[in-house]
């Protein structure tokens, strides 16, 4: 049974209150995730970004704060620069969209202002756009699992298949589009920003696998991505590894010729 949904302005006040308990001095501080879109029930978790001088540390901590669940993500000013930095590389900018979009709740001298323009100025830029190579190895898996998904007579096997067609297809989906990734609940979120017709067609497609075991709606939305990105890619497939060792030409006494 589903939670019942919270109030976001207490969610806000509750948010201050560990603001005040545990970042006195803290230059800024953001109350993220579905507590600021207002999509938080009453047993989520809060979300919150909290920006501190240099010198300090720059850590996550879970805790629990008058009985409900809080996700802290701390920074110094450089150990932000870092992580967004190290999001923009993962592709999913968590960080980012936490200061792109939540509520502010503390600014001191305009902390927070400078924060939330750094990360819009991250988020514009969008993801690192894939090299041909890293685009065929995915076309190839992609390919791979739907002539798996089409196989599988095994119903728990086909779910598991299609678990693995959907997130092959999102991946090259986000990366046509230029979209940011994301995972677990985010995924779908993500999904529909970045196509929503498409998107959807594939969560959708997945769903009814799930629910049936068809996975012909699936199969029909990750082959239409497969087409947008160059295709279905089997035959003439090669991948090699740059650098890679021969363990039989560097095995001891082993001599070429």
């Amino acid at each position: 049974m589903d939670a019942d949904p919270a109030d976001p302005a207490d969610l806000v006040e509750q948010a201050r209150r560990i603001a005040r308990a545990r970042f006195p001095d803290a230059l800024a501080v953001i109350l993220a995730g579905s507590s600021a879109a207002g999509r938080a029930r009453s047993t989520s978790d809060l979300d919150i970004a909290v920006l501190v001088e240099d010198g300090g540390e720059t850590y996550r901590e879970t805790l629990r704060f008058e009985g409900r669940l809080v996700e802290l993500f701390v920074h110094t000013r450089a150990g932000l620069a870092e992580l967004f930095a190290a999001d923009v590389t993962t592709r999913r900018a968590v960080l980012p969209l936490m200061y792109a979009s939540g509520v502010v709740l503390v600014d001191r001298d305009g902390e927070a202002g400078r924060a939330r323009a750094s990360a819009e100025a991250v988020l514009r830029l969008g993801p690192p756009v894939w090299d041909a190579d890293a685009v065929e190895s995915r076309r190839y898996g992609l390919t791979d699992a739907l002539d798996d998904l089409g196989d599988a007579e095994d119903p728990v096997e086909r779910v598991a298949v299609a678990g693995v067609v959907l997130a092959g297809a999102a991946e090259l989906l986000f990366d046509h589009r230029r979209a940011w990734s994301g995972g677990g609940k985010w995924l779908p979120r993500r999904l529909e920003e970045a196509d929503p017709r498409l998107g959807k067609a594939l969560l959708d497609g997945h769903l009814h696998v799930c629910a049936t075991g068809d996975p012909a709606g699936l199969a029909a939305a990750a082959s239409e991505v497969l087409d947008l990105v160059g295709g279905p890619l089997r035959e003439g497939y090669r991948r090699t590894w740059p650098g890679a060792v021969d363990p039989v030409a560097t095995a001891p006494g082993h001599r070429a010729g």
